[in-house]
């Protein structure tokens, strides 16, 4: 396998995990805000608590820009050394991105059926989510610097 097939592997699992982490936690927060509609009209704040999850997508098509444009190593001139880098760190931003989207998902989904029975927590349903997102935005650093190491 050349060392441009493993950079592009690492980049197709960055940007597909990360994907499939937001469409999973995306769809977890939609299905309890259409639940919840049913009860209380708060479309806006479920609006919002179920897009959060979706963010973790962005980090992963994000990493591709990092690695195409910033480190410029995406050409057939890449070394061995920069596409296990490239890979290594598609890999970890695409596993980090779908587990924190499912679960930040699962975190929004409860906090809308709090906000479904009357319960005023949607802020702090919003701090608690981000937690889950820190592990993605953590991820994201990590390709930067692997970027930037190259």
């Amino acid at each position: 396998m050349s060392s441009l097939v493993l950079a592009f592997v690492g980049v197709a699992l960055m940007i597909g995990l990360a994907g499939i982490g937001s469409a999973y936690g995306v769809t977890i927060a939609g299905n309890a805000a259409v639940g919840a509609l049913k009860k209380v009209d708060k479309f806006g704040n479920f609006i919002v608590l179920t897009a959060l999850p979706g963010t973790q997508g962005l980090y992963g098509f994000a990493g591709y820009f990092i690695f195409a444009n910033m480190a410029g190593v995406l050409t057939p001139d890449i070394t061995a050394l920069q596409a296990a880098s490239v890979f290594g760190g598609g890999l970890a931003l695409g596993i980090v991105g779908l587990f924190s989207a499912i679960r930040q998902g699962q975190v929004c989904a409860n906090g809308i059926a709090g906000i479904a029975q009357g319960h005023d927590v949607f802020s702090k349903t919003l701090i608690l989510a981000v937690f889950p997102e820190l592990y993605a935005i953590v991820a994201l650093a990590g390709v930067f610097l692997m970027s930037s190491a190259l």
